[in-house]
């Protein structure tokens, strides 16, 4: 009842339009689920939609497997057969079997997906004439009959014809304000979804052309500078988001798909005066099967993509997939008037970074201060003495960094001229600002101090507390929740080097004689001596919170935690064994190596097989063995362990890491480290084949070292070096808890000249994609290890300035930021990631 009383007010075509805005916004809206099992007996449920095959687990997304990257499918009785292009998907399998109660059910879904994929991916189908009946059948005769999506669009466009608007007939209860309103019906209208969005604009929201005249009681207005008045749009923007789905690209690339921002080939009629980027163009999208079609919606602007059908599903292209925009059409002098006039001072860059960077920090303790806090306050048995002490010293952290916040707003504002105020030289800086703020030391000071008691007691409860336990874990499912939640613990003790970091670039570019110079160089050298007597605290903390996630990403083994173990360095190599060389992941600690396999569970956790202890290991360089190079052998008691490098630097990293913790290790120390628990502790290949054979039940019932019932993120660098066979070692992390950056930058359309909009933040090795700063939680995500950025070619055909470029394997994504210093900073902090040590 509460939703039905929002339509109060709204004419009958509001309230539909705000219905079919409601149900897009609707993660399973248009899904049909059909029950089934994987290979190992993991009750799923499949459903066939416009992007490709969904897998659910329950009602969670856990895989989409693209029409893009499948080769073939059918069925065999009762199994479904999915198979895969090699190379182009990167899954673990090349074909993937699912299986169904009854032949019909399975047979019933084929079709299914045989009508999605000619549906959706195909320009036309066919039509084949019926051959003449055979003694013996050489499988299904079923095939799509009928128009397909772009036939659809195209017939629509050649016989458009303007009807006359609909009016229905009132209720007697409709007050007088709104009978007077119902003449307009199919006039300028302003979608207002029942569920909540992130700005006034909800992501593919409709707005129909300003053609028309409407009084302003029925339309609603943006409530921010940036955003377009009105913007027409095309009516044959009949193309397909992924809505809500996570997908896996496991070896090329991964994607997180929440609801997704549209797509903008050119900036829109009004711009912030804050950045030099185009604004998105809100637009309708069919990823829910709704399709609205107004008679009001202007047919200029149409801006297509032709090669929908052809061009393989990447993670980034979800964001734009098959979706075109339209925008009004206006002269090159309005144009001009309108762009945004910005500082070109790098000082003012620089600023703008610290506020960015803000913006997302102030985000991220929002989650611990608010979100995790109202979680917790639900439930009972909770350990109330760590999250007592955790709340007390976050509080006033939050508190501060939203007053800080604030201000660092007011003066952009005021560097750009936004506020009315007569531009003046004494307020083209930050250093004053900061200077005020000095006193933020003290609470980052009591943070840190207790941060180390915090996560151990919280590790504790955690082991210990099953209440807990399956309260965090829920907690970090949420959407909200897009980083571990010891990534969030951990992030305040950094913040202050990340303030150190760009007021030393500040005071660089100031030299000695800028008014601003005298305050930042003050606030530089207390946060130097801040930084260094709390650097081994910081240090702890980080090697602790590494730990304490591959606990969870392990199972097999108890007290990965204990003693002074320090965590060197993870990744795939190829383990010799009877079967020919297979892939193992190993983690490398300063006492134990460990190496475990991906075990065949849905919670996509690694089973330990063995462990070695480095006191007693040998390493040494061998010869190519069966055709495979970058070999080295690792003997350890009475076993020898023959693997292989994806590449010669991968080998060398881990020669070399592998050479300096085994001599570590036999300097005489003393008795702090104990060795953690492993049920086979003398592991062989036999018995990893035997664990293999062993149904997923049989294995997650292993005993307190078993698998856990809850899925782990798919983006984390554990499962992305697996997929990808690559390593990351110590110094790696500590670069990427240093490297955070936050801001808008553009992507380029892969099969367009269009760039789209979207705030992205950098962290944990990764890119989070974000509609605008203003939103809880990411709509994609990409993780970049094993990716390179270099500058576009002249065959990338990018005539465009301050552009990057990544690529991995036939991934390949451009990037465009506003200004030098941004491309700059972007290419840096990226370079830190990719380029590993």
């Amino acid at each position: 009842m509460e939703n039905h009383k929002k339509h109060i007010g709204q004419s009958p075509a509001e309230a539909d339009l705000n219905l079919l805005e409601t149900a897009r916004r609707c993660e399973l809206y248009g899904i049909k689920m059909t029950p089934a099992k994987d290979s190992e007996g993991v009750p799923l449920n499949l459903a066939a939609a416009h992007m490709g095959v969904l897998v659910f687990q329950n009602y969670t997304k856990i895989n989409t497997f693209s029409w893009a990257k499948i080769r073939k499918i059918s069925f065999k009785r009762r199994k479904f057969l999915i198979k895969l292009h090699p190379e182009g998907y990167g899954y673990y399998k090349d074909t993937v079997e699912f299986v169904f109660e009854s032949r019909n059910e399975c047979k019933n879904f084929w079709k299914k997906c045989i009508e999605n994929h000619a549906f959706f991916r195909c320009s036309e189908v066919k039509r084949l004439p019926r051959q003449k009946t055979r003694i013996f059948s050489r499988g299904s005769s079923f095939r799509y009959s009928g128009r397909t999506q772009k036939q659809m669009v195209e017939y629509v466009r050649e016989n458009y014809v303007k009807r006359q608007p609909f009016q229905r007939s009132t209720s007697l209860r409709v007050s007088s304000t709104t009978r007077r309103g119902l003449g307009m019906v199919g006039t300028s209208l302003s979608a207002q979804p029942l569920l909540p969005v992130s700005s006034s604009q909800s992501c593919g929201s409709v707005i129909l052309s300003h053609d028309v005249e409407v009084p302003s009681a029925l339309v609603t207005r943006p409530t921010s500078a940036s955003q377009p008045s009105s913007p027409r749009v095309n009516p044959e923007s009949s193309r397909m988001i992924a809505n809500g789905s996570i997908c896996i690209d496991s070896r090329g690339s991964y994607l997180e798909r929440r609801d997704l921002p549209p797509a903008f080939e050119s900036p829109p009629p009004y711009q912030s005066p804050a950045k030099d980027l185009s604004s998105p163009v809100s637009q309708p999208r069919s990823g829910s099967n709704v399709h609205s079609e107004t008679t009001s919606i202007s047919t200029r602007g149409i801006s297509s993509d032709e090669e929908m059908s052809r061009s393989p599903t990447s993670p980034l292209r979800s964001l734009r997939e098959q979706c075109s925009t339209a925008h009004s059409p206006r002269s090159e002098t309005d144009t001009e008037v309108r762009r945004k006039r910005v500082p070109a001072d790098k000082a003012y860059f620089i600023a703008k970074e610290l506020l960015m960077t803000e913006r997302t920090y102030k985000k991220d303790l929002e989650l611990i201060n608010v979100w995790f806090r109202d979680e917790v306050s639900k439930e009972e048995n909770m350990p109330t003495d760590a999250l007592a002490v955790l709340f007390a010293v976050v509080d006033p952290l939050y508190e501060f960094h939203c007053s800080l916040l604030r201000e660092l707003e007011h003066r952009l504002a005021t560097w750009e001229g936004r506020t009315g105020m007569p531009l003046q030289t004494h307020v083209q800086g930050i250093g004053d600002i900061l200077l005020r703020k000095v006193q933020m030391t003290e609470f980052y000071t009591g943070y840190i101090e207790k941060l180390p008691f915090i996560l151990e007691r919280l590790n504790s409860a955690y082991c210990s507390n099953t209440h807990f336990e399956r309260m965090y874990c829920d907690f970090e499912m949420q959407r909200v929740c897009y980083l571990p939640l010891t990534s969030f613990l951990l992030r305040p003790s950094h913040r202050l080097m990340h303030y150190a970091g760009l007021l030393e670039r500040l005071v660089k570019h100031y030299g000695e004689s800028h008014l601003d110079a005298k305050n930042c160089k003050t606030v530089l050298y207390k946060l130097k001596q801040v930084t260094s007597m709390l650097l081994k605290n910081v240090n702890y903390a980080a090697n602790f919170v590494k730990l304490m996630e591959l606990q969870r990403d392990l199972y097999g083994i108890d007290n990965l935690t204990v003693g002074k173990r320090e965590f060197l360095r993870e990744g795939c190599l190829q383990k010799l064994s009877r079967k020919g060389y297979q892939n193992r992941m190993f983690f490398l600690f300063s006492d134990v190596l460990l190496y475990t396999t991906r075990a065949p569970t849905a919670q996509l956790q690694f089973k330990v097989h063995g462990q070695l202890p480095l006191s007693g290991v040998m390493v040494e360089e061998t010869e190519p063995k069966m055709g495979v190079t970058n070999c080295f052998t690792i003997y350890g008691g009475n076993r020898a362990l023959m693997v292989a490098a994806s590449s010669d630097e991968e080998r060398k990293k881990w020669l070399k890491d592998l050479t300096d913790t085994i001599q570590n290790a036999r300097e005489p120390k003393d008795d702090s480290y104990l060795y953690s628990s492993l049920r086979s502790c003398s592991s062989s290949d036999e018995l990893l084949e035997q664990a293999d054979s062993l149904r997923s039940s049989d294995i997650v019932a292993a005993g307190s070292g078993s698998a856990k019932p809850y899925q782990h993120r798919s983006n984390t660098t554990v499962h992305v070096c697996w997929h990808r066979n690559t390593s990351v070692g110590k110094e790696d992390y500590r670069k990427a808890l240093l490297n955070y950056l936050s801001g808008y930058l553009l992507r380029k359309f892969k099969n367009s000249s269009g760039w789209q909009k979207l705030w992205v933040v950098f962290t944990n090795f990764c890119l989070f994609f974000y509609k605008s700063y203003q939103d809880d939680f990411p709509l994609a995500s990409l993780p970049l290890l094993g990716y390179a950025v270099t500058l576009p070619n002249p065959h990338d055909n990018i005539n465009k300035d301050y552009v990057f470029k990544l690529q991995f394997k036939n991934h390949v994504y451009f990037f465009r930021a506003e200004s030098e210093y941004t491309f700059e900073r972007w290419v840096d902090v990226i370079k830190g990631a990719t380029i590993r040590s």
